[in-house]
């Protein structure tokens, strides 16, 4: 579950030392301290100990993020603390958020950084006003970078004075489990910026991958299209949504099927994906547009409030328990 959209959180990372640059990281979120941002901020300070600012423009979206926190930390710490005592348990969640410095101030939080991640809402103009502000608070040698699972990475750089020091850092949710980031170099993206990010995703326990700035990057190019085309399966009545699913696990060796990976996703998520690429790059070379076509059957689902698992009492493509 994600905080209001709009709301502007930060997250500001420093280390006591590192191999490259000394390195001291922001991460700068405008969903407030929601799902990814405060996954990014715990990974960044549990496993990459760095010390970590999260900033929000009010104290109880910080505490939503403390919350998501805490509550990742003690399924990890039950997880992996088995045979530890409750206490000790309890110290080492404790430990980690307490490193976890917070702040309403985003300029305060960026004042002495060397890297700014943005993980907001998917909003370009939104995107580029927040990277605007930073760019005149943050110091001229950090490096920005955008957590966007769709958009143009150089579309938002250019409200920067700063392109060759900004590239994508895509992150999957939920941080702590997935471990995979999407380095994204622009064409002015320079080797210093991406091998830095490189060696954050590596010291946050990830593994990178590296590609150009294109639409979806490289996951989310061939996940949207495939799920989307998934859906036209059972709208034109070739199977069920439950048939296709067993199709991909059992034939294709998926662990989820399109169906239930949507759901999981959010469709509501899958939809605005799909729009933003048929308003932005639909028919380019990059992205033909019978691969982000309109669906009718996902877009009445969510007019019907069906978005998935996030909507357990109305289900998505399937039906959950509260």
């Amino acid at each position: 579950m994600l905080v209001s959209a709009g709301a502007r959180s930060l997250l500001a990372t420093r280390t006591a030392s590192s191999a490259l640059r000394s390195f001291s990281t922001s991460l700068t979120s405008r969903f407030g301290a929601g799902l990814m941002g405060a996954g990014i901020a715990q990974v960044l300070s549990d496993v990459g100990k760095y010390n970590v600012t999260l900033s929000d423009v009010t104290d109880k979206a910080l505490q939503n993020g403390q919350k998501i926190i805490g509550k990742s930390l003690q399924r990890i710490a039950k997880k992996k603390m088995g045979d530890k005592s409750a206490e000790e348990q309890e110290h080492y969640v404790k430990s980690v958020l307490d490193s976890i410095k917070v702040t309403t101030d985003p300029a305060e939080a960026v004042h002495s950084t060397d890297l700014v991640i943005e993980a907001i809402i998917e909003n370009l103009k939104i995107k580029r006003e927040l990277f605007s502000f930073l760019d005149s608070k943050a110091p001229k040698e950090a490096i920005f970078a955008s957590n966007t699972s769709s958009l143009n990475i150089t579309e938002i750089a250019e409200a920067t004075q700063r392109q060759s020091q900004f590239a994508g850092f895509h992150a999957f949710n939920p941080v702590p489990q997935m471990k995979l980031v999407e380095v994204v170099r622009t064409k002015q993206t320079n080797d210093e910026t991406w091998q830095s990010l490189i060696d954050v995703a590596k010291k946050m326990g990830k593994t990178p991958v590296t590609c150009i700035d294109s639409p979806g990057f490289i996951v989310n190019r061939l996940l949207v299209p495939y799920q989307l085309e998934a859906i036209r399966l059972v709208e034109r009545g070739v199977a069920s949504a439950q048939d296709v699913d067993t199709a991909m696990k059992l034939g294709a060796g998926y662990p989820m099927g399109p169906f239930e990976l949507a759901d999981l996703v959010g469709l509501d998520t899958l939809e605005h994906i799909a729009k933003g690429w048929r308003e932005s790059c639909a028919g380019s070379e990059h992205m033909p547009e019978a691969y982000v076509e309109e669906s009718p059957m996902l877009s009445n689902l969510i007019k019907e409030g069906k978005l998935g698992r996030k909507t357990a009492d109305k289900g998505g493509f399937y039906q959950y328990n509260k």
